[in-house]
């Protein structure tokens, strides 16, 4: 039985979701594969935290621009039109209420749609929240990346975090490799199952009470 999907599977799925027009952040690690699966006949805007309009996908073997680097210092392109400013204007663009979508990372997202995605609180882990916080309170829409479970096998869907908190109610939508959540005023409500899974099997998997979508009247 097949209950997951890959990684760029799902980068492909959370690229469909990005209106035309949109200023997405991507934050670091998983979330900026999902530059290679927008569509290029659309205008989406790439925004990088160190100040950079216009990131494209991920450059080729062998094209590599060692000037072109994104907040996670990964090599990243340009498109035609790119621009460059001071790491502050791009803190400024990200706590003015500028980009329209920021896709991150987490270790735990609660029902209510907190979010923990800096550190786990252990001895030694990163020292400081950065532009996370910034992106996930100033972000227009919070789409979170994440497999459903950690590597210990706990879910990383959570009725309250025990992490260190990065955003408190910022989440609108999390994206993992077993389904697609929305954060609903009671919880998470299941938008898209992926696999073999059901609410029920997730219920199991997160310990947590999942609700489906009410159909809407008259809908087929």
């Amino acid at each position: 039985m097949t209950t997951r999907i890959s990684r760029d599977e799902l980068a492909a799925r959370i690229a469909r979701d990005i209106p035309e027009g949109s200023y997405v952040n991507l934050g670091i690690g998983a979330p900026t594969l999902v530059s290679n699966f927008l569509p290029r006949d659309q205008e989406i805007i790439l925004h990088t935290e160190n100040g950079m309009l216009g990131m494209g996908e991920e450059p080729a073997p062998g094209q590599v621009d060692p000037d072109l680097i994104n907040a996670g210092k990964l090599p990243v392109t340009e498109l035609p039109g790119a621009s460059y400013f001071h790491h502050a204007d791009s803190f400024g663009m990200m706590r003015g209420g500028h980009v329209d979508v920021c896709v991150l990372g987490a270790f735990q997202v609660s029902e209510r749609g907190d979010l923990a995605n800096w550190s786990t609180g252990a001895p030694g882990s990163v020292p400081a929240v950065g532009g996370a916080m910034d992106l996930a309170v100033g972000a227009k829409q919070v789409f979170v990346m994440t497999d459903l479970l950690g590597k210990d096998g706990t879910s990383k869907l959570v009725a309250a975090c025990s992490y260190p908190l990065t955003g408190v109610r910022c989440v609108t939508r999390v994206y993992t490799d077993h389904a697609v959540f929305d954060v609903g005023e009671s919880g998470f409500v299941i938008r898209e199952l992926f696999a073999d899974n059901t609410r029920e099997s997730l219920q199991a998997l997160t310990g947590l009470t999942l609700t489906e979508p009410t159909p809407i009247e008259g809908a087929s």
